[in-house]
């Protein structure tokens, strides 16, 4: 893979991208695919003591943990980096996108041995800041998952998940026909749709609440023993 056709899909996803010199020096997201790319090298000679030496010394730097185990595919563009951590037996496909604090995590295997225990994200998957994406699942191809989200259950190619645990969601289809959509998932999709309407309700039901303490409060001044112990004061 060309550097310059590497550094080209970065800027045609990122809109604060500049330049290829810009985006080459200041992307800590570039540099730890860079020195992933030297650790997996040493990690297929067995040279595990160096491999994950650097990569060490890539999470000092950019605050993005990538085990050295972890396969990449091209393009792979991980936007601001920190706190992004991709598992051992992690698999990426080409042209994927991660946004920060993103965990490629595993589980316990339930047979106590090692084996694939990380997702798999096929080509084109768009991956939201904050999003935690657990065990040995497959995101499929071209689909997003939104901030936040917990995925614990396989993705169906082209489908959007947000929530705790992650859900489907409709998502326009001008929308979707976008080439590539920032951040995972279109905001308007989530904030003027049901997550919207969830926290209206959350409102409604606090004043609700409120409003029934205060007739508590009324009824109790209103009882006989309130009633005399008023008159007893005046």
């Amino acid at each position: 893979m060309a550097l310059g056709a590497y550094l080209d899909s970065i800027i045609a996803r990122d809109p604060a991208a500049r330049s290829r010199i810009g985006v080459a020096l200041l992307y800590p997201g570039v540099h730890a695919v860079g020195l992933h790319k030297l650790a997996h090298w040493l990690w297929q000679r067995r040279l595990t003591f160096l491999a994950r030496w650097v990569s060490q010394i890539s999470r000092t730097f950019t605050g993005i943990e990538i085990h050295p185990a972890a396969r990449i595919g091209r393009d792979f563009f991980i936007d601001h980096g920190m706190g992004v951590v991709i598992g051992e037996t992690a698999e990426i496909g080409d042209n994927v996108t991660l946004y920060h604090s993103v965990t490629l995590g595993g589980v316990n295997p339930t047979n106590g041995k090692g084996g694939k225990r990380h997702p798999t994200l096929e080509d084109g998957v768009i991956v939201g800041a904050g999003a935690q994406i657990l065990g040995a699942i497959t995101v499929g191809a071209r689909a997003r998952v939104g901030a936040n989200a917990v995925v614990t259950k396989a993705v169906p190619e082209g489908a959007t998940v947000v929530g705790n645990p992650a859900k489907p969601t409709l998502v326009d289809g001008e929308t979707y026909a976008q080439p590539f959509v920032p951040y995972g998932t279109p905001c308007e999709e989530l904030f003027d749709g049901d997550s919207q309407k969830i926290d209206l309700l959350r409102c409604e039901l606090e004043q609700m609440r409120k409003r029934l303490a205060q007739l508590e409060e009324a009824q109790k001044d209103d009882t006989p023993a309130a009633a005399w112990t008023s008159r007893g004061t005046r």
